[in-house]
């Protein structure tokens, strides 16, 4: 048997014994050694299931391929059908242009995409050249030897070959709707969560021949499309729908009219071109896709893309304490002595049930106080270890000391430690007084007990560990608020230390036992769950279920909530958080759950994050506001104006050339700068349709009346007109995009980005040189015609700008008569009854 490629099945291995299996894949209990496992790595391939790849060709080929491509390949068959070659030639290079940007776009949101999910790749331990350390899952081969534990994602399919025990969900593999217990010598699947314990198992299969390669029964998240995202593609729709309308009455007209078919179908297919969205699928994902890389930037990786936008509506922030609003740092105290005669034996019992290697704060902390930190303390044999579990909290060494005396130590949370010993009233008073007053002071306790071989426990003693704040953090906290997000502090410490490190950060020291909220007996009367939960500063006790509940009771009350979290049992909470967010060094299961992963600790990143997908959400508003405003400005005036006229305003030609200099300009706008608002930012469909129908039809009016004075007062040849309402469109286009990309007058800061700014200026400048020198391609005008037409959009431009505003006031409530109606509301007291 290939070891780099076995053929074992999981009914085979679970049938051998370890040794047995070991030898099959010619590793042993110590693990493989680096060569060894590169060797089997180049032999058998990645621990990772096969992605479909499209080829580069194959990419570019679907630009050619759908509708908006089959209008524009139709319209190029009837331009070569009436022998139209300028007109054929141009349609080609057009169609040629968009699938290469369109093509490029992708390629480079999908390059970044990539670039981020190395970043999301799980990571394992494994044991290599006798030493443990930790590596990306897909680097594991089959005979590594690695240790799995709670909140770890398996990494392949192993059987099980140390340890105690290990409880196991692997709902999604084989639909069992409860964690199932594995033992010594049983087998457990890639793609399992490790729910408690912790084992150390052998892999015996990895990639696609693992349990899950094998079935295809991947875990799949749910693709739901964001508000914002239907509300952009609902606007797509809606621009189609209106778009072949009009185009429909226009053929109908134009028929009756004697308008050649042929000459007028092209014309049609091309006007609807020009006026569908057809830039909206990679405007959508660059401007994703470069957000989610901005993002990674500022240390906040992005899960599921759409939850950049839900991030942006974001009005209440469930923050854990531990590592995010304090610095994850304990030290030991000064400590309560019971059954021990000194702070050096406590230390010890402690250190009997701790592990030195599972980077776990307090065993770090415990380890960090021994003689030689960070050891198996000297004279003891490991017999057996349960680690710590988010619902006994406690856990326990078993030893045997140097004269052979069995010995086990446990250490955990205060009041589990007290249950488990039986305590006299006067001890149990003694430690809870003493608990009290360190939870006063701010400080964490830590119960620790011992006992020899069959022996009731006994209570050692009270240890005090200190986790002080982020020196960032009250700043933070500030700062969240000024961009309105209520900060509500989540912890499973006592109520006591929750309000001291709210009242040093400033969340503020209305924290609630979790319990009380959720028990029925304690409620207030005449208060709504979700009203208490909403008035609360903070929670403290909090059980995995409390967090769920918080999230729940919050959205009912209509707010947008980021939860974070870092184990596994905070999973069911991070999956129905509008945002959950996996903080750093949180688990693979927590992670997985959460939409955004944190690299760094401390509370910074969100906020930053907050202001990156605002920023995101408004370069999207900008767009979505410009392309509803550009359609009704060209179908509407083009229509009208056929009708009032009876002739073309403008060419075919005139119509691709303008979809061309719109197109580049309009990609920029994800690199675009905006302003952060201070508020969280909803998706406003009312306002959005308003404000794009006030501009659309001001500029198709300026538009008319630029037409009647051409045509009744300069006395100008179709062609020539032609050739300037043409430039009139191209110019004013990207001057009403300048105007829709802020709720401010437009040449306010923030500033258009260089990209968005000089991409218009040089669109403008080769259309207004294209109209003076257009070779043969349309009549050209005259430099005055040009100046005349520039002053003439700048001046709309200005126009449009002061109905933008007046609308956004309007929206705003801030105009004078919404002032005046609101001061008259504070000056008068209504009683029940008027």
């Amino acid at each position: 048997m290939n070891p780099s490629n076995p053929t074992l099945d999981a009914k085979a291995v679970a049938a051998m014994s370890a040794d047995a299996l070991l030898q099959s894949l010619h590793s042993k209990a110590g693990g493989l050694t680096q060569t060894e496992a590169a060797q089997r790595l180049a032999q058998g391939g990645p621990n990772s299931l096969p992605e479909q790849h499209v080829s580069l060709l194959m990419r570019l080929l679907r630009y050619f391929w759908g509708p908006i491509p089959w209008m524009i390949e139709v319209a190029a068959l009837l331009s070569a059908l009436v022998r139209h070659w300028p007109d054929f030639i141009i349609i080609v290079l057009l169609l040629l242009f968009n699938a290469g940007i369109g093509f490029w776009q992708e390629f480079k949101a999908s390059s970044a995409l990539d670039a981020l999910k190395k970043q999301l790749a799980l990571k394992c331990r494994v044991k290599r050249d006798g030493q443990w350390t930790q590596i990306d899952t897909a680097q594991l081969v089959p005979g590594d030897v690695v240790r799995v534990r709670l909140g770890d994602i398996l990494p392949a399919d192993l059987k099980l070959i140390a340890g105690d025990y290990l409880s196991v969900d692997q709902s999604a593999l084989t639909g069992e709707s409860l964690p199932v217990s594995r033992k010594l010598g049983e087998v457990v699947y890639s793609g399992s969560i490790a729910k408690q314990g912790e084992m150390v198992g052998v892999v015996y299969a990895t990639g696609v021949n693992t349990y899950l390669g094998k079935t295809a029964q991947l875990v799949q998240k749910a693709g739901a499309v964001s508000h914002f995202q239907k509300a952009v593609l609902n606007i797509g729709d809606y621009l189609i729908y209106v778009s072949l309308g009009l185009v429909a009455i226009l053929v109908l007209v134009e028929l009756q009219r004697g308008l050649p078919w042929i000459d007028l179908l092209q014309f049609a297919l091309i006007l609807t071109v020009a006026s569908i969205p057809v830039a909206m699928p990679a405007v959508l994902s660059v401007t994703m896709a470069l957000g989610a890389l901005a993002l990674s930037k500022e240390k906040a990786i992005v899960s599921r893309l759409e939850s950049i936008e839900e991030l942006a509506a974001v009005d209440v922030l469930c923050s854990d304490k531990t590592g995010t609003l304090t610095q994850n740092k304990l030290t030991l105290g000064d400590p309560l002595l019971l059954a021990v005669p000194d702070a050096a034996t406590l230390n010890l019992h402690a250190a009997l049930a701790s592990q030195p290697d599972n980077g776990d704060a307090i065993d770090q902390a415990v380890y960090a106080a021994q003689p030689v930190p960070s050891t198996t303390p000297a004279g003891f044999t490991a017999a057996g270890f349960t680690p710590f579990d988010p619902v006994g909290k406690r856990s326990e060494g078993r030893w045997t000391d140097a004269q052979g005396a069995p010995l086990a130590a446990t250490k955990g949370a205060p009041q589990v430690i007290l249950d488990l010993c039986k305590l006299n009233a006067d001890v149990r008073s003694k430690a809870d007084a003493w608990i009290d007053a360190q939870a006063a002071k701010g400080l964490r306790t830590l119960g620790v007990a011992s006992k020899t071989g069959d022996d009731v426990w006994q209570l050692d003693g009270l240890l005090s560990l200190f986790d002080p704040p982020r020196s960032d953090s009250r700043q933070t906290i500030a700062d969240a608020r000024s961009h309105g997000l209520a900060v509500k502090m989540v912890t499973g410490d006592n109520v006591a230390i929750a309000r001291e490190i709210g009242g040093q950060l400033g969340i503020g020291t209305q924290i609630v036992a979790a319990g009380d909220v959720f028990d029925a007996d304690k409620q207030q009367p005449g208060v709504s769950l979700a009203d208490q939960i909403d008035a609360a500063d903070g929670f403290a006790q909090v059980f995995p279920e409390h967090k769920y509940g918080i999230v729940k009771a919050l959205q009912d009350a209509g707010h947008r909530v980021a939860m974070t979290g870092d184990g596994v049992n905070d999973a069911p909470a991070l999956k129905q958080a509008d945002v959950g967010i996996a903080v750093s060094g949180a688990t693979d299961a927590a992670r997985a759950a959460a939409a955004l992963i944190l690299t760094a600790p401390g509370l910074s990143t969100i906020v930053k994050a907050v202001e990156e997908a605002r920023r995101i959400f408004e370069r999207m508003n900008s767009y979505a506001i410009y392309r509803i405003t550009e359609t009704i400005r060209i179908m509407v005036f083009v229509v009208a104006a056929m009708l009032a006229y009876n002739f073309y305003p403008i060419t075919a030609v005139m119509i691709i050339l303008l979809a061309f200099f719109n197109d580049v300009p309009i990609m920029t706008i994800a690199y675009d700068r905006t302003a952060v608002d201070a508020q969280p930012v909803r998706w406003d469909m009312r306002r959005v349709i308003t404000v794009s129908t006030v501009l659309g039809l001001i500029g198709v009016g300026e538009t008319l009346l630029l037409l009647w004075f051409a045509h009744e007062v300069m006395k100008l040849d179709m062609g020539s007109i032609q050739t300037f309402i043409f430039l009139k469109l191209a110019v004013s286009g990207h001057l009403t995009l300048f105007v829709a990309r802020s709720r401010k007058a437009f040449w306010k800061k923030p500033w258009p980005s260089p990209a968005l700014l000089w991409s218009a200026i040089l669109t403008k400048a080769l259309a207004t040189l294209f109209v003076v020198f257009p070779l043969g391609l349309i009549a050209p005008i005259s430099w005055s015609a040009v100046g005349l037409i520039w002053v003439y959009c700048v001046f709309w431009a200005f126009v449009e700008d002061q109905a933008k505003l007046a609308v956004y006031r309007h929206f705003d409530r801030s105009t004078p008569r919404h002032l005046s109606f609101l001061h008259l509301l504070k000056q008068r007291t209504f009683k029940p009854g008027q």
